[in-house]
């Protein structure tokens, strides 16, 4: 397991061992000791999983109070998936992020507290898993608009390719309006 640091302070592309043979691939996701040697420190209270359809965009999510670390995977298909750090005491402050995560690579992304998360399903029934590090507080959920001109995101959609998009994701905040951590 090898981890990579993206360019928002704390998050980190891991790189897991993948085992093959002739009857098919074997990889540890999670293993709390050697997480903690790359310096995620988490404890994780809940698993997710979304299933979507090609084209669908979901987030861009946070929780003001219970914030969310999320360790994500890709278990079907491919995601662009976006970050956003929105830590006023960060040195990346505002700043997004996108990365690729597919299942045929098997990587994983930790995404500590305080950021904004969302992806875009590059192929049909697409499968993501999260781990994450706090309960779902729905009064402290809070959206940024997935394609705010400020945060710059190139999400990889097709020209005159319409995503699919929640009523609740389409009326997320601007950057400018979002509620940010200390």
């Amino acid at each position: 397991m090898r981890a990579i640091g993206l360019s928002i302070v704390g998050v980190l592309k891991i790189e897991h061992q993948l085992w093959h043979d002739e009857r098919g691939t074997f990889v540890e996701t999670w293993n709390e000791k050697a997480f903690h040697d790359l310096g995620v420190k988490a404890n994780f209270v809940q698993d997710n999983l979304s299933i979507s359809r090609q084209w669908t965009v979901r987030g861009l999510h946070y929780q003001v109070q219970q914030p969310q670390g999320k360790l994500i995977r890709v278990l079907t298909g491919e995601i662009y998936d976006v970050l956003v750090d929105l830590r006023r005491s960060s040195p990346t402050f505002r700043l997004a992020i996108g990365v690729h995560l597919s299942a045929q690579s098997g990587d994983s992304l930790w995404v500590p507290q305080g950021l904004a998360h969302g992806f875009l399903a590059l192929a049909e029934q697409t499968r993501v898993a999260y781990k994450v590090t706090d309960f779902w507080l729905p009064k402290a959920e809070r959206t940024l608009v997935w394609n705010d001109p400020e945060l710059k995101i190139a999400w990889p959609i097709p020209s005159g390719i319409q995503p699919i998009v929640s009523a609740k994701d389409a009326a997320g905040s601007s950057l400018q309006n979002a509620d940010v951590f200390p």
